[in-house]
């Protein structure tokens, strides 16, 4: 299945309701994570932006997915990339230890 990389434009500011939906946001990024749609989150240290790499048949069901996300409503901007490589130490098999 391709790999995409999703980045993701949040609000200058946050209001109440934003910060409300947060624990709804953050539940449904865990249930994705276990899985295995998405395989990293991460959002700026600015709280500017943020990149969801995640598993799709294309480009549309990926973006079908992020729509699902509780704070989509306050995304600026989405831009969605399928990925030719996407390598990371969490993906390789663990070292093993003689111990």
């Amino acid at each position: 299945m391709p790999t995409f990389v999703v980045t993701l434009r949040l609000p200058e500011s946050f209001d109440e309701d934003f910060i409300a939906l947060i624990p709804t946001h953050r539940q449904f990024i865990n249930q994705l994570l276990a899985e295995h749609i998405i395989e990293a989150y991460a959002i700026s240290a600015d709280r500017s932006r943020g990149w969801v790499t995640m598993h799709g048949d294309d480009e549309a069901a990926v973006r079908a997915i992020v729509a699902q996300f509780p704070l989509y409503r306050y995304f600026g901007q989405i831009e969605i990339d399928e990925l030719f490589i996407f390598d990371s130490a969490a993906a390789r098999f663990p070292h093993i230890s003689l111990n």
